[in-house]
Order: structure tokens, then sequence, then C-alpha cells
């Protein structure tokens, strides 16, 4: 028998219809908003071997079979700041359209089902002292109303218990949106931008840095490079999704 909530949304897409932004079919009792069982269901987690420095996935199933420690080109020729970085899902549809809801359209009924997500695929981290998300600049926060990378990292407390620090780490500068540029304007763009203002909360810790998406990962990285000047014994860096 279906439950109450099951019919109250029912009944409320019966008057206000909803298409899934997966597939375009008619919602029903569908739990997850704005999308429907059978697309949700098809967000799988990554598998196959990746580089145990930035996640990156191997083309080859065998890669790491006789050199568990072999590092990625980009690795090799310049190693990150951050420990270890692992991105838990193929940024791909329905998950990137989900992230874009969520991200650029205000969204914000899907931070509790991106959470779910990460909770469920999350790996075997080391532990950790302290979680922090990626910081947005004030005006960007003003114009966006809220952080996504905050929201993650609130679902991920309150299933994981690990302690929040959501205003230490902040990005000093606005910078242009990191989509269209090449690696060398990123690193441009990114270089100083962040800060820790209470180096003692991470002094000797183990930190993990959250965020919604990992591209080539120089955020994370500049992020990274605050932290360990601030004195942040290790960085790991969880994401939810990274381009492929």
């Amino acid at each position: 028998m279906p439950s109450l909530t099951a019919v109250l949304r029912q009944a409320l897409h019966l008057v206000l219809p909803v298409d899934c932004a997966g597939c375009g079919t008619a919602l029903a009792d569908d739990p997850i908003p704005f999308f429907c069982r059978s697309c949700w269901a098809d967000i799988r987690p990554l598998t196959g071997p990746v580089c145990p420095r930035c996640g990156r996935p191997f083309a080859s199933p065998v890669t790491l079979t006789h050199s568990p420690h072999y590092l990625c080109s980009a690795c090799h020729r310049r190693r990150p700041a951050y420990t270890m970085a692992r991105s838990l899902y193929p940024y791909a549809p329905p998950l990137k359209d989900a992230i874009r809801l969520f991200k650029y359209h205000g969204k914000v009924r899907l931070a509790d089902a991106l959470g779910d997500l990460m909770t469920t695929a999350w790996p075997l981290l080391p532990e950790v002292d302290l979680m922090l998300p990626v910081p947005l600049h004030p005006a960007r926060l003003r114009e966006r109303e809220f952080n996504q990378a905050l929201l993650l990292a609130d679902r991920l407390n309150r299933r994981l218990r690990i302690p929040l620090s959501f205003d230490n780490l902040v990005r000093l500068r606005l910078t242009e949106p990191q989509t269209d540029l090449s690696r060398a304007a990123r690193l441009a763009n990114l270089r100083q931008a962040f800060v820790v203002r209470r180096p003692g909360e991470v002094k000797h810790k183990r930190v993990l840095l959250i965020d919604d998406v990992m591209t080539t990962g120089t955020t994370v990285n500049e992020c990274a490079k605050a932290l360990r000047k601030a004195g942040a014994a290790d960085v790991y860096v969880g994401t939810l999704a990274r381009t492929l």
C-alpha cells in the first residue's frame, strides 16, 4: 500500500504536472524531485582503477594490477597539493542534469537526494578531523543565494558526523568561471584566490574538502594549497561527480 507521502506527492503532480528532467515522462509518486525512479536508478558510481592521487579513471581495467601506486600523467608531471581526491560518479546525464538544476537553477530540494548519493557511494577514505566546503565569493553567493558545496557537506555531516567548518576557508577574489578557460588560464584565474581565516583550526589536522564537480581539479588544488599553508597535515578531496 502506498505511503501517505507518496499519495500526496501523486496528488500534487496531478494538480501541478511535472515532467522528469531526464526523460520527460510525467512524474507520479516518484520520490526524487524532478526525476523519475527509472532515471535516478540509472545513476551508477564510478568503477574501475583510478589514479591513486587525483582519482582520474584509467582507461585500462588492469592499469594498477602490477603497479598499485602508478600515477596518471598529470599527477606525475605536477603533484597536486592535496593528498588524495575521489569522485563518486561520472558527470553524465541524468546526474549532470540534476547538478545543473541544483546549482544553476536553485532547485535546492535536490540537496537531500544528491547528499544521499554521496553517502551511498562514499569511498573508504582515511579518518579525517574536519570537513570544509569549497567556498564561493560573497558576490557569487549573493547572486546564487546558496553554496552548493556547503549544502552537500551539510548532508554528509548529518550522516557521517564529521565536524563541519563552513566559514574558515574563504574565497578572496571574484574569479571568472573556469568552464571555458585553458589550463594555464585556470591556474592564473585562481592563484591565491583562497585563504584560511583561522589557521589554528586546521593546523596538524586531516581535512576533507567537499565540492560538487571535479573537472581539471584546479579549484580544489588551490584550496588545498591554502589549507597546507595554514598547516593542515593532509587534505583529502571528495566530489559528487567528475567530468570524464
